[in-house]
């Protein structure tokens, strides 16, 4: 399997300038929805093209991609920055990682979908450890148990996640969790719809490199379109 792993800039000129607000918004809800369309102007293909990247925001107008293509000229983009991504890697390989997740699991619900199909429940694991909290903390007391829940969250879940692709962690640092309005809802901001975001570093060790680069190019947890899930590598 080829795959590229590329840097796309916003392109400086007066033109796309012009479009900032739109492209790069400073609101984090909207900024995903915008990115999630910017990027598919590098990757759009045919019409009925399917999503075959991963993509993570850098800031600033940068954006680095995984990809099955190398992705394409766009009008809003300078020329990408593009490499083959081809990791020799072995057993007992240590990588230092960063990855950017929405760390969930599934839940049935019992119901049927209108087109018949069972109705499953995503369940965010850090909302779901949080909820519990007392609302009548203080800020920074409810902030630090917020964050240690997240900790404590993301080891378990990734140990999940690397069980069944091939690596096992070492060190795993939650280093932020926010929430993020899911793109696209219209109506009151209670009760929207929200998708958490764990941002991660650490270490693993590699156990079945095969499995782990089968899953690193379809990418790790949920919400993939809106810029989660690119886990990046080196060498620890």
């Amino acid at each position: 399997m080829s795959l590229y792993l590329s840097r796309l800039r916003l392109r400086r000129d007066p033109a796309v300038a012009a479009l900032s607000a739109l492209l790069d918004p400073a609101e984090q809800g909207r900024a995903r929805d915008a990115h999630h369309r910017l990027i598919w102007s590098a990757f759009a293909g045919e019409a009925d093209q399917r999503r075959d990247y991963l993509w993570r925001a850098e800031g600033q107008g940068a954006f680095l991609t995984l990809s099955a293509r190398a992705p394409l000229p766009s009008p809003f983009f300078e020329p990408p920055e593009v490499k083959p991504f081809a990791p020799d890697l072995a057993p007992g390989d240590r990588l230092a990682f960063v990855l950017r997740a929405n760390a969930t699991r599934t839940r049935k619900s019992g119901r049927l979908t209108p087109s018949g199909k069972e109705h499953k429940q995503h369940i965010d694991l850090v909302m779901d450890a949080i909820h519990p909290l007392p609302l009548g903390r203080e800020s920074g007391e409810r902030a630090a148990a917020r964050m240690g829940a997240a900790q404590e969250v993301a080891q378990g879940w990734l140990a999940g996640q690397g069980a069944r692709a091939g690596f096992a962690p070492l060190e795993v640092t939650a280093g932020d969790y926010s929430v993020s309005a899911l793109p696209g809802h219209v109506g009151k901001r209670r009760g929207q719809p929200q998708f958490g975001i764990l941002d991660l570093t650490g270490v693993i060790v590699l156990t079945d490199p095969a499995a782990f680069l089968a899953q690193l190019a379809q990418g790790f947890g949920r919400a993939r379109a809106f810029g989660c899930g690119l886990m990046l590598i080196r060498r620890a």
